[in-house]
Formats: C-alpha cells, structure tokens, sequence
C-alpha cells in the first residue's frame, strides 16, 4: 500500500467534495499548485504543517484524514455489493432502495 498515494487520493476526494480547485486549496493552505498536485498524485508527502492547514481548509479532522480502511480496488467494491445483494435478495424493498440509490449516483 503506497501511504502517499492514498493519502494524496484522499486530499484530492476531499478538495473536490469541497468544490475547490488545486489552486484555491493550495492558496489555502500556502503550498504551490504544483505541489499540491505532486501530492495529490503521490508523488511528494506533507509536512505536518501543511497537515494541519489541510484539516481546517477542508474542514476534516485528522481521524478522517488517515483512515483508509474504506478505501478498496474496484473488484473488491464489487465483491462486497454482490455478497450483500445476495444477503437480501428475497427483501423487495431493500432492493427497490438499493435500486434507486444506484440510479441516483449514476445519473449524478
């Protein structure tokens, strides 16, 4: 597991949830565009300064920051849906739910 990498596909999740631009963030948080997007990559890490302006930019917490436990490769993604489609796939309105919930991401 490459901890850069993550880490730098994390800030980048977060920038963007956030509807900020490389630019705007890396004036936010008084780095160069072009080393936020070397870290967002993973090409570089931070220092805990930067770590502590990246929390309160992106309005996040160090917790949320590190943990990667959620983070998996797509056939994984895809393994943990159909094992818990089979789960319930006798219960119509938890699959009339899960239904409409993948056509909203979809569509969105």
């Amino acid at each position: 597991m490459d901890i850069k990498k993550i880490f730098g596909e994390k800030i980048k999740r977060l920038r963007k949830t956030k509807n900020l631009t490389q630019e705007q963030l890396a004036e936010m948080i008084n780095i160069a565009p072009k080393n936020l997007s070397k870290i967002e990559v993973g090409a570089c890490f931070v220092s805990a300064e930067t770590i502590e302006n990246l929390i309160e930019a992106l309005d996040t917490t160090v917790e949320e920051l590190f943990v990667t436990n959620h983070i998996k490769l797509p056939e994984e993604l895809l393994a943990g849906i159909y094992k818990n489609l089979n789960l319930i796939n006798n219960n119509q309105s938890k699959l009339e739910l899960i239904y409409k919930i993948v056509e909203f991401v979809v569509k969105n």
